[in-house]
């Protein structure tokens, strides 16, 4: 049987919406399928505004409860102060039912970050979720460097994207969008996840 894989997001400005696309585009490039989901917003509308954030992605709002129905993840998450988001961790603190019965154990998670600089979290966002997946069982799938070695490594411009998965920078107002590079990153990953997952019996 297939895998059942879920790439989960939360993006204000629309940064981890293009990277989440490029690694759907990777996974369907290997092979297989995947749905799009974000977490809920816990902003208000008023603050929104304030900030001239653009209309959120048709994407349906994913809950606790949905997460059994999927063997695999890719978790889109910007960086806030190295660490997640507050709409992330507000979502994963709402797991604990799920975390009670281990309806979580076992279950595959890649992640996928955006940063607004090369030293805003492109790996400590990564450190700050691992907790979270030790306690609940599930295996964390890193990138590596196998699949994308040259893309990785390119010093042509600069760039997200580690060992630990797929980034972008945003800038400090949010204004520089994902490069090709940073796009063609993610499709590696997102490849190299579903090639990862397919190999597991579910």
């Amino acid at each position: 049987m297939a895998p059942r894989v879920a790439i989960i997001i939360y993006s204000l400005f629309g940064h981890v919406t293009q990277m989440a696309e490029a690694e759907l585009e990777g996974i369907k490039k290997a092979g297989g399928e995947a749905k799009i989901f974000q977490v809920a917003e816990t902003l208000s509308e008023e603050i929104l505004v304030k900030m001239k954030a653009p209309k959120k992605p048709d994407y349906p709002v994913i809950t606790p409860a949905d997460l059994v129905n999927y063997d695999a993840f890719l978790w889109g998450i910007p960086a806030r102060y190295g660490s997640v988001s507050s709409q992330w961790k507000s979502f994963l603190d709402s797991t604990g039912q799920l975390w009670k019965t281990g309806a979580l154990y076992g279950k595959y998670v890649g992640i996928f970050v955006s940063t607004g600089g090369l030293g805003g979290g492109q790996e400590s966002t990564y450190f700050s979720v691992l907790s979270t997946l030790v306690h609940h069982g599930m295996m964390f799938v890193p990138f590596g460097y196998a699949k994308a070695l040259p893309l990785l490594a390119s010093l042509e411009e600069a760039h997200g994207g580690s060992p630990w998965g797929a980034g972008t920078l945003a800038s400090l107002e949010g204004s520089r969008q994902p490069s090709d590079l940073e796009k063609n990153i993610a499709r590696a990953q997102g490849a190299a996840f579903w090639e990862a997952v397919a190999k597991v019996s579910f």
